[in-house]
């Protein structure tokens, strides 16, 4: 199937072949019939793209801050190299399409396949959305008329902030594709409309709908509004234009009556004089695109609706109420459609849309009936030039860490790279490509039933590990499991139970858990340093692990384990590999009552004893600057101390042979955990011993038990 993409590098756009999505709970598969273009929002996102780096960090100087403190933390070329990963990511574009149906999750009742249905999918021949994220179409109404849902939606939840009543007056500035089912639903609304922008012939479209009409080349906006209101200033105020400029915002606060309102559903420039407001006491509000639940991973991924008796409208019932005045033929569309084109001729069509000249409002693409419905597709210029190679590798899961991290460090070590498993199977592809895998996928089994494959790498979602692992086992797979190994201690014990049977009267399959810390060319010096001492260790290990919204994936326990399963782990497996020995006991403790929502259990402090005598204790804060390093560990033992510095800086203090370790940049093992891991498969022992993993994996699992009980 053919999916809309393009690059935050350089903007380039293409249309690339990705496999079927698979299918998560609450979720449908639609094949598209049609989708809708809004120009003036998406060319926005098209400028970005095609825009410089010094022009981007002028668009975005709160991320240069943060590129700034990266550097400073770890490294020049390590946030070279993460700037580079983040806008080498490309973005779907499109978000409003109608269509089928195509298949549904065995828990989605409310909709059947074949349904008609709009989305807020992006431009793509099949679509996977949330059961919250679409709507039906009623049996009377077009497709070319309700592909027009989700952005009328935009405009509706505008007026559902601006609460306007019958009689009042209202201003809407920018009267693109928004800004005229704007003026149409306040129009609905019983309410007077001017309509402000300097194209006469949206004005005239305007015009027809009902709203007086102002030019700013013709007559001054502020006046109009004045003279429109009786000399009262308008009631509200709605912004649906998409420029960097700030005067729309001032035009808006001086056209408005005393305690008028202004509503951004548009983008704007934001630099607001206190003045224009604050002797009218005038009331500003951005509306969040659709309404209720957007961006609320509960209502929109996890399907969980709100009562209605609290939020009347949701997002998705914004969708149904725009449906249903569709359907009336109280909202019309049909003047709104400049141009159908064909899915085909995308690229050109977006090209199109950065000419000045263009004046386009709804552009509608058209899909063809003719779709690949493969799982399982091969990756155009990724040739078998790898297939010599012994170990074949195929992934499952290619978010952040995989694609930036995981899969790089396996293609530098020659590994033939064979298949890779998205759900979405858009990333798959994305990732697939830029890592020379031969083939990209939604499905696990083309993985588990692949016999040329002998390794698994595992960088799914925590909550999946478990089972991906013991998949792995059955199938006399090697396997790379990115932490956690496991969330809980039923999948820890299941685990083992897999390993043991893999392992019956043979050498069964490597068991590795990205353990990275260990193999850092620090931990290895500390390693070395401590060789021959005679005396326990006590060590301090402080991360500044920075706050996690509370709604989170990996604050799910369900689905992420927690952040101290998830990520202490970590630090857990370090302490355990510079003692050598194995952990006896731990207590751990947790900040009370803290006041800010978005932190949970994540500040907390751990003291392990290991059976030698050694203690370690870990202070994990979220609580923290982002300015200071994350990480900083202390040892202490024999009249000696080593201090090391976010794995950059490490001094040595009582040492006769060692005084210091700095490198240029930041290294936390990740190279060397997947090198030497790919030496260890020729051998009969494995690089950490599975005991040891079990252990490690416990004993972080116990620690977050202990915090939440």
């Amino acid at each position: 199937m053919k999916h809309l993409i393009q690059s935050l590098k350089n903007g380039n756009l293409e249309l690339i072949d990705t496999p079927m999505p698979s299918l998560k709970k609450g979720e449908i598969l639609v094949k598209n019939t049609l989708s809708l273009i809004s120009p003036g929002t998406e060319k926005m996102m098209l400028e970005f793209g095609n825009a410089n780096y010094i022009d981007k960090v002028r668009q975005q100087p709160d991320k240069a801050k943060m590129v700034l403190n990266k550097i400073k933390t770890d490294g020049l070329n390590q946030t070279i190299e993460s700037v580079k990963n983040k806008l080498d990511q490309p973005i779907s574009l499109g978000y409003s399409t109608v269509g089928k149906v195509l298949a549904k999750a065995d828990d989605v009742s409310d909709f059947s396949i074949g349904d008609r249905v709009i989305t807020n999918g992006p431009h793509s021949e099949v679509v996977k959305v949330s059961k919250n994220l679409c709507a039906k179409v009623p049996d009377g109404l077009s497709d070319e008329s309700a592909v027009f849902t989700v952005i009328s939606s935009i405009a509706m939840q505008g007026i559902r902030l601006a609460k306007p009543n019958i009689g009042d007056n209202y201003a809407v500035i920018g009267v693109g594709l928004i800004g005229l089912l704007t003026i149409q639903l306040l129009k609905a609304n019983g309410c007077n409309v001017l309509a402000i922008d300097f194209d006469d012939s949206r004005l005239e479209l305007a015009k027809n709908y009902g709203a007086d009409i102002c030019n700013p080349n013709v007559s001054d906006p502020v006046n109009s509004a004045f003279s429109y209101s009786n000399n009262v200033g308008v009631d509200g105020v709605i912004i649906a234009a998409a420029t960097k400029s700030n005067e729309p915002v001032s035009s808006a606060a001086n056209m408005c009556r005393k305690r008028g309102k202004i509503i951004l559903v548009g983008v704007t420039g934001l630099d607001l004089k206190r003045d224009d407001f604050y002797e009218k006491e005038i009331s500003f509000q951005v509306s969040c695109s659709y309404g209720p639940g957007r961006y609320d991973e509960n209502y929109e991924k996890k399907g969980n609706d709100y009562p209605v008796g609290y939020v009347r409208w949701t997002e998705k019932r914004n969708f149904e109420a725009v449906l249903n005045l569709l359907d009336q033929k109280k909202l019309s569309t049909a003047d709104l459609i400049t141009r159908k084109v064909d899915f085909s001729e995308a690229v050109n069509l977006y090209k199109s849309l950065l000419s000045d000249s263009n004046k386009d409002l709804g552009v509608i693409f058209k899909y063809s009936n003719n779709v690949n419905r493969a799982k399982l597709i091969k990756l155009e210029g990724n040739n078998d030039n790898l297939i010599s190679n012994k170990i074949s590798l195929g992934c499952i899961g290619a978010g952040d860490y995989a694609s930036k991290v995981l899969l790089p460090l396996f293609k530098k070590n020659k590994v033939s790279m064979n298949t890779l498993v998205s759900t979405s199977g858009l990333s798959s592809s994305l990732v697939g490509r830029s890592n020379s895998f031969q083939f990209s996928s939604s499905a696990v089994s083309d993985i588990f039933n692949n016999s040329t494959i002998n390794l698994v790498a595992i960088a799914s979602s925590h909550e999946s590990h478990a089972a991906f692992v013991e998949q792995s086992l059955a199938s006399k797979q090697n396997v790379y499991v990115e932490k956690p190994l496991s969330i809980n201690l039923n999948q820890l014990e299941s685990i083992k139970t897999s390993y043991i049977n893999a392992h019956n009267k043979t050498n069964g399959p490597h068991l590795m858990v990205g353990f990275n810390r260990r193999f850092s060319p620090h931990a290895k010096k500390i390693k070395e340093l401590l060789q021959s001492r005679v005396d326990p260790v006590s060590m301090v290990y402080t991360i500044n692990a920075g706050k996690i919204p509370s709604d989170h994936w990996i604050q799910d326990l369900a689905i992420g384990g927690g952040r101290v399963v998830g990520e202490v782990c970590h630090f857990v497996d370090l302490m355990r590999f510079i003692v050598g020995k194995p952990i006896q006991s731990f207590v751990a403790n947790k900040a009370f009552n803290h006041k800010t929502p978005d932190i949970n259990d994540d500040d907390c402090s751990i003291t392990m004893s290991f059976v030698d005598g050694s203690m370690g204790t870990i202070h994990y804060f979220a609580n923290g600057s982002p300015s200071l390093s994350k990480e900083r560990i202390e040892i202490f033992c024999e009249g000696r101390v080593l201090a090391l510095d976010n794995f950059k800086k490490m001094k040595g203090y009582g040492w006769k042979n060692f005084s210091k370790m700095n490198l240029f940049n930041q290294d936390k093992g990740q190279k060397n955990c997947v090198g030497e891991f790919i030496k260890s498969l020729g051998k009969d022992e494995p690089l950490i011993d599975s005991n040891e993993i079990f252990e490690v994996t416990k004993v972080s699992i116990d620690i977050a038990n202990s915090l939440r009980s």
